[in-house]
């Protein structure tokens, strides 16, 4: 990438004089390890999940405790190689693999592009999650009323397999000889995915919030100069600032109102060492040798980056390994 005077140009002006509700919040650090004995963990470890989804299985892992990122990690592995296209010999589609009758009853239009869609990752990972939390939500009523036993986990996943109503009929994980070898795996694999350790590798619950406000966005809007308020685009669109600025305040519900400037808002919140960067925070970047930052984006994991870039592209993610990126200074903050 050459260096443009126009990317990010316009998150250096400032264009709102807005008010900071909030200028420095603590850390909300969730445990890497869950309370749920057949779930590893709630982080992902770094480089296993396409950099792509990693963002977007994360957010959705904050549905329910028993759907984590690594367990839907490893279904998502388990049903379609993680590949958006995939069409089963059955009829089952995209990366879930959801049948179209079963579909309509859990997919929703996360994005906002007038349609709920299998084959969008970024409506068929939180649908994924969707429907394991409700498969979930029925074998915690079950050991509640008594008519079944076990970790809400493996019944959610035996459920899965083999449905709610064989887990019933056997009292448990059903020894069909399929069922078993399929709740082993999943769980065997996502203890594979899962983060070693939360401090520097899992995202806490307000980092997913921003991401997954971000993402909702991602390659649908085109870069627009001062673009981007607390409900959204304007223009059509966002300025890198101003995508900011609608993450962090959509993840703290209002409470996190911050300046539509780049070079301002990397003076907010708690600072962060890169080594520690987790999904969520917010990294602004100055040219060799300038004080001024004259970018800023929302990390994702993974290297990863969402950002709105400059004029004629649209909100992308982008690999922050690139020389273009390191040979520039950062600044980590981080919100919630």
């Amino acid at each position: 990438m050459t260096r443009p005077l126009a990317l990010g140009a316009g998150c250096v002006g400032a264009f709102l004089a807005l008010t900071l509700v909030v200028s420095a919040v603590g850390q909300d650090q969730v445990s890497s390890t869950s309370s749920v004995s057949g779930n590893p963990g709630t982080g992902l470890k770094a480089g296993l999940v396409p950099a792509e989804y990693g963002a977007l299985i994360l957010a959705a892992g904050q549905q329910c405790p028993e759907a984590s990122a690594p367990i839907l990690a490893a279904q998502l592995k388990q049903e379609s190689g993680f590949n958006p296209r995939a069409v089963s010999p059955v009829g089952a589609r995209g990366i879930a693999q959801f049948m179209p009758g079963t579909w309509p009853g859990v997919g929703r239009d996360e994005n906002g592009d007038g349609r709920a869609d299998p084959f969008d990752p970024t409506d068929a990972i939180p649908a994924q999650a969707r429907y394991d939390c409700g498969l979930a939500q029925q074998i915690r009523g079950y050991i509640q009323g008594g008519r079944l036993s076990g970790d809400v986990t493996q019944l959610m996943l035996a459920s899965y397999n083999a449905g709610v109503g064989s887990v019933l009929r056997a009292g448990g994980i059903p020894q069909n000889g399929e069922t078993p070898a399929y709740v082993t795996r999943i769980i065997g694999s996502a203890a594979d995915y899962a983060a070693v350790t939360a401090v520097g590798g899992a995202s806490s619950s307000f980092g997913a919030s921003v991401v997954s406000a971000a993402m909702q966005y991602n390659n649908k809007l085109t870069y627009v100069w001062g673009g981007g308020n607390f409900n959204g685009p304007t223009g059509g669109g966002f300025d890198c600032s101003g995508l900011v600025l609608y993450a962090v305040y959509t993840a703290s519900s209002g409470q996190i109102k911050l300046p539509h400037q780049a070079n301002i808002q990397r003076t907010m919140g708690q600072p962060v060492n890169r080594a520690d960067m987790v999904p969520g925070d917010v990294i602004a970047f100055a040219y060799p040798g300038s004080s001024s930052y004259h970018h800023i984006g929302i990390y994702l994991g993974n290297n990863q980056m969402i950002h709105a870039p400059t004029f004629g592209k649209p909100v992308q993610t982008t690999n922050l390994t690139s020389s273009y990126w390191t040979s520039q200074t950062w600044q980590v903050r981080r919100f919630g």
